[in-house]
């Protein structure tokens, strides 16, 4: 009744966000929600910016993510609405308390940032904490802060081979991407990087050097540090074949370390010793060789990409191959390429790709991957696993499964 009046009542706000209406004993009345308001002040009304919301919880999550130094946060309306201004608060206290431990002029901290912004198959929920450190020190200051206090922390690079699911992530989520973390220096046979630099850059950087042996990388499509994590490889190359040494903070105390390559026991797909710790420098070796040999070489790997893999959104393969044939070719003869469930479907280049055709959630891909488990499952007896699975907790699939309340929730 009131729809055509709120369309101008808030006109003194910059941004507005509506939640859903609910009923005071009375039934629903179809058609009837908290959209009509925001629809009607982003047709009638002077505010910038106009969305509905939703569920209380995710309004509370675009509130805060929306957030920034200076604003004035208002909560209006009945029964327990002022319960997202309280949980703000708390939240932005840590926000603040982990900024101020960082002490990095350049670093950056956002709440409940979505990760769909973050991942390469643009899907997931929001991390309770956004942290872009721009030095190694600062870096290290926040592993020390966050362990302190008790805060989960993970720590992710460009995201290339991630799912994370629609509840998103309890906790802190560190970036090391700029500053510091970008940068590439070349110097006799070797190169260094820090965790932020895309490994296609180290390859380029490498040609400039006149350094052969880096061309595999311009086929990996993450960063450094997700190289060093995972012992990437390419080509019949592997991230550790040429690594001289590693710069990382310790999980546990936040102190910086390093260590020479050959100190690491690793294997393809796991590196245990960082599991819990994180490396936020590398030093590889090359070789001196040709420019033209070394260009030769960078297009092979070009190549092999652009053929071999979908341009679409993905987190990369998503089996590991089961032995007797490789997933991919699995999935393609189950006559599965295609298959969709909601935005999310099997790439018709590579059947072991996952491709967001645009808003696909979390959901979507895990139900797809569920059909492609069963359907291997009742026609050929394989079981499929996801890829990397070198210890169960460590899953691609990151384990924070939670709905915007913090409860447990089945997807």
């Amino acid at each position: 009744m009131l729809c055509a009046e709120f369309a101008t009542a808030f006109d003194e706000a910059d941004a507005l966000f509506v939640a859903d209406i609910y009923p005071a004993s009375e039934p629903p009345i179809p058609g009837v929600t908290g959209k009509l308001i925001s629809d009607a002040v982003a047709e009638g009304g002077a505010v910038a910016e106009s969305e509905f919301a939703g569920p209380k919880g995710n309004a509370r999550l675009r509130c805060g993510n929306a957030l920034r130094p200076g604003d004035v946060f208002i909560t209006l309306g009945a029964g327990d609405i002022h319960e997202v201004g309280t949980r703000i608060a708390a939240d932005l206290k840590k926000l603040e308390a982990i900024r101020a431990a960082m002490d990095d002029a350049e670093g950056k901290v956002k709440l409940y940032e979505p990760m769909s912004r973050h991942t390469t198959l643009r899907v997931g929920g929001p991390a309770d904490f956004w942290i872009e450190p721009a030095t190694e020190s600062g870096f290290a200051r926040a592993v020390k802060f966050l362990r302190a206090e008790g805060i989960p922390l993970r720590v992710i690079g460009r995201g290339s081979n991630l799912l994370v699911k629609d509840g998103g992530i309890r906790g802190a989520v560190l970036h090391p991407g700029k500053g510091e973390f970008e940068s590439i220096s070349a110097s006799g046979d070797q190169i260094s990087a820090g965790v932020g630099a895309r490994f296609k850059a180290v390859a380029y950087a490498a040609r400039e050097a006149g350094l052969g042996g880096f061309e595999w990388m311009e086929g990996i499509p993450g960063n450094v540090g997700g190289g060093l994590r995972m012992n990437a490889g390419a080509m019949g190359a592997e991230t550790f074949d040429q690594v001289v040494s590693v710069r990382y903070i310790d999980g546990a105390t936040g102190e910086i370390k390093e260590k020479t390559g050959a100190e690491f026991a690793y294997q393809y797909r796991f590196v245990p010793d960082l599991l819990e710790n994180f490396a936020v420098a590398a030093t590889f070796s090359g070789v001196p060789a040709e420019r033209g040999g070394i260009d030769e070489k960078l297009l092979a790997s070009r190549t092999k990409r652009r053929e071999s893999q979908p341009v679409a959104p993905s987190a990369g393969c998503i089996f590991k191959n089961p032995g007797p044939i490789p997933a991919g070719k699995l999935v393609d003869e189950l006559g599965l390429k295609n298959r969709h469930v909601g935005a999310a479907r099997v790439s018709e280049v590579h059947g072991n790709f996952i491709v967001n055709d645009g808003g696909a959630t979390a959901a979507d891909v895990l139900t797809l991957i569920d059909q492609i488990k069963a359907a291997a499952r009742e026609a050929r007896g394989i079981e499929l696993e996801p890829s990397p699975n070198p210890r169960r907790r460590h899953r691609r699939l990151l384990h924070s499964a939670m709905n915007l309340e913090g409860k447990k929730s089945p997807s």
